[in-house]
């Protein structure tokens, strides 16, 4: 199968094929991907970034995989993990906020519990608590794949909004964050960290299977609010259902199909435009 798409692929890159993507996405369900990578280095990345240009190939660039529903049906084209990949953008995001509080730097703790990778958290600009990633982010280092080259996109460059960013329109792979953080105790810091922390576990569904929030706040509300008042907790479809603990969370309950939740998903969007007028957006990004 690789041969279909020729000679680009030729290199000292291990591919795959047909690899399961429900082994690598929180959600836990979902088809697999054609091909799939997980390069070693920032020059592996590159250069099977560089391949699947050269053939055409589509393309998707995964970190941790929690902000992503592969459908499925699968992927029909090339996954490249930056897992293991050596990119400062490729760390989970809780393991940023752990070394900078261990550096007494501050910032960073209201999104110490996301667990996206750097890298995702910067595309999406990522919140919570009242955070966001353009609060933090001085710069970013970016692979551009039109002109093969590394460059640094400063933050007011960043086009940064609500869970958006220049890097969901341009061609642009995030190699680096380059941190805006102010000096603090470390202490301090830690124990802000766990109160976060404990927020999370006391009203989040931690122990199933999901991709966080699954719909964008809507303007002049919360999505969890609005589902919770439609009197949605609990419903269910297959194997995904709407979080009994928290509304805002579509959660893999037992043997999930993508579809399943992306049926859930509909009808609770359904409920909500009937009852209150308000559509709502899903947040994770929808593959195949």
């Amino acid at each position: 199968m690789l041969r279909d798409w020729g000679a680009a692929f030729d290199g000292p890159l291990p591919v795959s094929e047909n690899e399961p993507m429900a082994a690598h996405t929180s959600f836990r369900c979902g088809g697999a991907a054609r091909l799939f990578c997980r390069p070693s280095s920032e020059a592996e990345l590159i250069f099977f970034l560089k391949a699947v240009r050269t053939a055409g190939v589509p393309f998707f660039i995964l970190g941790n995989g929690t902000n992503v529903l592969v459908r499925d049906g699968g992927f029909g084209g090339a996954v490249v993990s930056t897992a293991g990949a050596g990119v400062p953008a490729a760390a989970p995001l809780a393991s940023a906020a752990k070394g900078a509080a261990d550096a007494g730097k501050t910032g960073l703790e209201p999104l110490s519990g996301i667990p996206g990778s750097v890298g995702g958290a910067v595309r999406m600009n990522a919140g919570a608590y009242g955070g966001e990633m353009a609060q933090v982010v001085a710069g970013v280092r970016v692979y551009d794949m039109d002109s093969g080259n590394i460059i640094i996109v400063n933050r007011e460059d960043c086009a940064f909004g609500y869970r958006a960013s220049v890097f969901q329109q341009r061609p642009w792979v995030v190699l680096e964050a380059e941190w805006a953080l102010a000096d603090g105790d470390p202490a301090e810091i830690r124990a802000r960290m766990q109160e976060y922390a404990r927020r999370r576990n006391e009203k989040q569904p931690m122990d199933l299977p999901s991709a966080g929030s699954f719909f964008k706040r809507p303007a002049g509300g919360y999505a969890s609010q609005l589902i919770d008042e439609a009197g949605l907790k609990g419903f269910r479809v297959g194997g995904a259902m709407v979080s009994e603990k928290h509304a805002g969370f579509l959660v893999n309950a037992g043997g999930a199909t993508a579809s399943d939740v992306l049926a859930v998903a509909d009808h609770v969007k359904e409920v909500v435009l009937a009852r209150f007028g308000i559509l709502l957006e899903e947040e994770p990004e929808v593959l195949g």
